[in-house]
């Protein structure tokens, strides 16, 4: 037997419960229910941020939000005029959770945990009659007369309104492919860079400012980040490296991850004033042994691996360099070459760029442009930030402009 619905949701993710929650809230005559093909709910809001969910992030001005996302920054001005951080704030407040702010800007349940938004949602559900429905894999979409045919591996449902919030799903896109839909076959975002090189080995741990910059094989600048760097076990991590690996999803694909990068570790200090420095390190300081004393501020091990990449002996007193050492010294300071062969996953935060064709959506509600009354929220579209926070933003937004169309719609419209 069939079940009707006024509106199906599919994808019991951060996307799917937002639209189902504002909608059922902004008209509570709505029928909705949440199909999940898996066992559990919003298992990655449970294990992002590193099991606290990074619920958003501290930037309050939609356009300057809006340069987060290599991917959507144009489409999502609009609607972060209409929702953002400072409503998602106010938001989770009206429902008893509070946020905060951390030093980088991330934004995280007070309580440290993400079984708060999980418990938040899910309770949202419970209050609003929101049925939840698991283990019902989509099989089948069809267009009807009134709305949607939907078969899953469990039953066959109807609804007037259809949601896709179904994330990265590879069998999802193909079904919307056969609708019409054009797909941007999806690339990995947000993924750290796995190098192997003797001036990092020992140095995993270590962590400073950096300019990188990701060259091709004649030096040519491709892309270029300036931010934290860490070191790891595998390469190097760290904000400068995921927001390149954001912004070059789809340029280092091609390569198979295999490229070059340039790295600048006192990005606030030109290559001549280096050298000059390091010439009055010379004069003034000849009796002391450059290793000892790390200069620029650098972490200490950094410091003298570097001083080892140029050729610097540990017996050697500043006094004993000569210029062509300073020079190649300066180089590693601020032009290091180091090889990247491959990358990792950022924690569990895996991101992929890829997903519904920008151009075919209506950013006003949110709604295709191919088929009245079918929408789509969060990473089913080809959107993508640069931080875990900044995705779920537009999960949150996306979320909200569907449920307001979805609720709003005339009586006609909805089917009724």
């Amino acid at each position: 037997m069939k079940k009707d619905y006024d509106v199906l949701i599919i994808g019991g993710g951060a996307a799917g419960f937002f639209t189902a929650i504002n909608a059922v809230e902004n008209n509570n005559s709505l029928r909705v229910a949440i199909l999940e093909r898996g066992k559990e709910v919003l298992t990655k809001v449970k294990v992002s941020g590193g099991g606290r969910c990074n619920v958003t992030h501290a930037e309050f001005i939609p356009k300057e939000l809006t340069e987060n996302y290599p991917r959507g920054e144009k489409e999502l001005l609009g609607p972060f005029h209409t929702f953002m951080t400072g409503d998602t704030i106010g938001w989770f407040e009206e429902k008893g959770v509070g946020l905060k702010i951390e030093d980088d800007g991330r934004m995280f349940p007070e309580t440290d945990s993400s079984q708060t938004i999980i418990d938040c949602f899910t309770s949202e559900t419970e209050r609003l009659g929101i049925e939840v429905l698991t283990n019902h894999s989509v099989k089948e979409i069809h267009k009807t007369e009134h709305g949607w045919e939907l078969t899953t591996s469990e039953a066959i449902f109807s609804s007037r309104k259809l949601v896709i919030a179904s994330g990265s799903n590879p069998k999802v896109w193909k079904m919307l492919e056969a609708l019409g839909h054009t797909i941007e076959s999806p690339v990995p975002s947000l993924f750290t860079f796995n190098i192997k090189d003797d001036r990092i080995t020992d140095l995993p741990g270590v962590a400073t400012p950096a300019f990188v910059t990701v060259i091709d094989n004649n030096g040519k600048h491709l892309l270029e980040s300036e931010g934290p760097l860490l070191i790891t076990h595998w390469g190097m991590s760290g904000p400068s490296i995921l927001k390149l690996s954001a912004w070059g999803a789809r340029l280092l694909a091609p390569s198979d991850y295999h490229f070059k990068i340039k790295v600048n570790w006192l990005p606030n200090v030109s290559e001549e004033e280096i050298i000059k420095n390091l010439k009055e390190l010379k004069t003034n300081n000849a009796k002391q042994f450059p290793h000892t004393y790390s200069q620029f501020e650098l972490p200490k091990r950094l410091w003298q691996s570097l001083l080892k990449a140029a050729g610097f002996r540990e017996d050697q007193k500043w006094a004993d360099i000569g210029h062509p050492l300073i020079d190649e010294l300066a180089k590693q300071l601020v032009a290091g070459i180091f090889d990247v062969n491959g990358k990792s996953t950022f924690k569990e935060e895996f991101v992929t760029a890829g997903g519904v064709e920008l151009k075919e959506v209506n950013f006003k509600t949110f709604e295709s442009r191919i088929h009245k009354g079918l929408y789509f929220a969060g990473e089913v579209l080809n959107i993508d930030a640069i931080t875990g926070g900044f995705n779920f933003q537009n999960a949150w937004t996306g979320g909200f402009l569907v449920a307001k169309a979805i609720a709003e719609a005339s009586p006609l419209e909805r089917g009724d």
